[in-house]
């Protein structure tokens, strides 16, 4: 699967400098959205190298377009836990053929799990650069050289050190950050009822229920919004649509506030974001994508400590409560009130201000 264009460019390599790297950040959406800046800054550094990126197929649009990227190689993960099952060793030796064959010098695994970190020894790349302070111990072993990290470092900072460790300058600015949109999808965009008018982006959602503000304050927004004109757009995936009831319920009675909640493609997800005026969204990928897209924000934290995971380079557009002795805890109950904390009055107020309104 091909990327943004560069793929081929073999002349005017730096001494020294690799000729293929491996980026390895299979999941999940939002991180991946985040972990663009390793590409940018290979891609500044190294800019006749082959820069690849192993990437799950359903999360691969997010960065499939990147001018910067020679090629998707696609992680079949499902498939791959069904032939290791099912005894197919066949098609696990062809996929491990698809990381070998490029001969990759360098590998940056930017996941730090041991199923990455043994993705990445299947390259047989020369240099394989990890964080010591992985997630998993074990993925320290698929590794030739280690990083050490602060264990309080942004994610992306994270991911950088290990793009620094591999001799190139790091790039943290904006245009680091950004995404970029297919044609077809920005089309489909235009197509849309939403297009040529002003517009919000609503994602009530979060993959974690402890992370979610209440949905019938997203409600209130979006009511206080579409009577200034603004229309709103809500998004977020269909396994949680019953969980943002009230919010939803709203796009039933109110014609300028417009469901695709679990009816978009990621690409298509881009383009609305791409588009809009503003995004308010809890800590979910949608928060990640408009930082790409630099769009106003309004990011909505509870159990989210900023110093780990915050939208990059936009603490600004942080809305959060944080209280003494308060822990992030956001896999089940214990911090699930820290959310509640942000009230529906100043979040119109950040809206108001973001919108000119």
């Amino acid at each position: 699967m091909r990327g943004g264009g560069t793929g081929g460019l073999q002349q005017g390599l730096t001494e020294g400098a690799p000729k293929s790297i491996l980026i390895i950040r299979p999941s999940a959406l939002g991180d991946v959205a985040r972990s663009v800046p390793v590409l940018a800054s290979l891609r500044a550094a190294f800019p006749a190298a082959r820069v690849d990126w192993l990437v799950r197929p359903e999360f691969a649009p997010i960065i499939a377009h990147h001018p910067g990227l020679s090629n998707v190689v696609v992680f079949p993960r499902r498939e791959l836990n069904r032939w290791i099952v099912r005894l197919q060793w066949g098609k696990v030796r062809g996929f491990a053929r698809t990381l070998r064959e490029p001969e990759y010098e360098l590998v940056l695994d930017c996941q730090g799990l041991m199923r990455s970190a043994l993705l990445a020894r299947i390259t047989g790349a020369r240099r394989r650069i990890g964080d010591r302070n992985s997630r998993e111990r074990l993925a320290r072993l698929g590794m030739t050289e280690l990083v050490r990290t602060p264990k309080v470092i942004h994610t992306v900072d994270k991911m950088l050190a290990l793009v620094e460790a591999a001799g190139a300058p790091v790039l943290r600015d904006a245009s680091a950050m950004r995404l970029y949109t297919s044609e077809a999808d920005r089309a489909w965009a235009k197509a849309q009822a939403f297009s040529g008018r002003r517009y919000a982006v609503l994602a009530p959602t979060s993959a974690w229920p402890a992370k979610e503000w209440p949905s019938e304050r997203f409600a209130t927004l979006a009511q206080h919004l579409t009577s200034k004109g603004i229309a709103v757009v809500l998004v977020g995936a269909k396994n949680e649509r019953e969980r943002i009831a009230s919010v939803v319920e709203l796009a039933q009675r109110n014609p300028l506030v417009l469901d695709r909640v679990g009816a978009t493609s990621v690409g298509q997800l881009m383009a609305i974001i791409e588009g809009s005026a503003l995004v308010v969204a809890n800590d979910s990928a949608s928060l990640h994508i408009g930082v790409g897209f630099d769009r106003p924000l309004i990011a909505l934290l509870g159990p989210t400590d900023p110093k780990l995971a915050c939208p990059y380079g936009r603490l600004r557009d942080v809305v959060q409560h944080v209280r003494e002795g308060d822990e992030f805890y956001f896999r089940d109950d214990r911090s699930a009130g820290m959310i509640g904390r942000i009230t529906v009055e100043e979040v119109i107020a950040r809206a108001e201000e973001r919108l000119g309104l």
